[in-house]
């Protein structure tokens, strides 16, 4: 059996070697994940799970959208709950997090891991969970439902998660004014295009002189895909995945417009952060590194992005 520190020295070691492109890199990230998991089954006192489960993951590794260094955001579904799957999970949610806190994935500040039991449920616990979520008024439950809705199998049973993610598509159509509080858990965006065109740095601090890239860039485009995709009952969780699968329907084409070219252009300025010592250094383009071309470059894919945000915006509110 490997351990967790020779799999956070395999990963060290190999992880130069997979940053080629966005998906090899989020491809190596599932492998070291899995091997994780793996390692955490293999320390638990009873020799195989007690029943079927899925682990999955969310955040940007839902997405497939990871950078050179993440952190922690996954869960646990598992078949039915009693005593003896409660305690088995209960032990392997935390031998996980563990573990991948060891292997280099830092625990998660908003608790987004199976240790924590909100995140770590039996099929029908999370079915009541999300419908509690959707009808909870509170910020943090509309942030869980989308965190949630990002999710994407590791390992297991796939039909638990696509049957969840079932009960919010279901629900929405039948209380439009989920959309709306969707809406108003993502309105506000960091601006970084000034009145005169020029881009608005970080003016203090460590990130000086530099652009939060997850802020105004990533998340305008994923906020607004992942809200069309809940509308419209699409599974998927990569960002591209879910453009391709909107732009199939005619009243999304010219809305979409450039935003697969554009997103993954920004994956690729993303990759370029090699000297990145912690989570945070990801986000961060510096921009005084780029030239005139790049600037212009990013100054159009943000002007995209808040052009495709407030669109969708105004779009499912009309509809609603």
């Amino acid at each position: 059996m490997e351990t967790y520190e020779s799999i956070r020295k395999w990963k060290d070691e190999a992880l130069s070697s997979f940053m080629n492109t966005s998906i090899s890199l989020n491809k190596f990230h599932d492998q070291v994940m899995l091997k994780v998991l793996e390692v955490a089954k293999g320390k638990m006192k009873q020799s195989t799970p007690p029943c079927e489960f899925t682990w999955f993951i969310t955040g940007s590794g839902g997405r497939f959208e990871q950078g050179l260094i993440s952190d922690q955001d996954h869960g646990l579904i598992y078949e039915i709950s009693n005593e003896e799957n409660d305690i088995y999970f209960k032990e392997l949610g935390e031998e996980i997090s563990y573990g991948m806190n060891c292997v280099g994935y830092p625990y998660c500040n908003g608790n987004i891991m199976s240790s924590n039991p909100t995140w770590r449920k039996s099929v029908e616990e999370w079915k009541i969970q999300l419908i509690e979520w959707m009808k909870n008024e509170r910020w943090e439950s509309i942030r869980y439902l989308q965190i949630f809705y990002d999710g994407r199998v590791l390992y297991g049973n796939t039909e638990y998660l696509s049957d969840l993610k079932s009960v919010i598509f279901h629900y929405q159509l039948q209380h439009p004014t989920l959309l709306q509080r969707f809406i108003a858990n993502v309105k506000h965006i960091k601006n970084v295009i000034g009145p005169m065109g020029q881009l608005l740095v970080e003016q203090h601090g460590v990130y000086q002189g530099c652009v939060n890239l997850k802020y105004s860039a990533f998340l305008p485009y994923v906020n607004a895909v992942r809200l069309l995709s809940i509308k419209e009952g699409i599974f998927e969780t990569s960002t591209i995945d879910r453009i391709d699968r909107l732009k199939g329907k005619d009243e999304y084409k010219e809305m979409l417009r450039d935003c697969k070219e554009n997103f993954i252009t920004l994956t690729k300025y993303r990759l370029s952060l090699l000297n990145a010592q912690n989570y945070d250094d990801t986000h961060y383009l510096n921009i005084k590194i780029l030239s005139k071309e790049q600037k212009k470059e990013i100054k159009q894919i943000l002007k995209c992005g808040k052009r495709l945000h407030d669109e969708v915006i105004e779009l499912t509110l009309a509809k609603n």
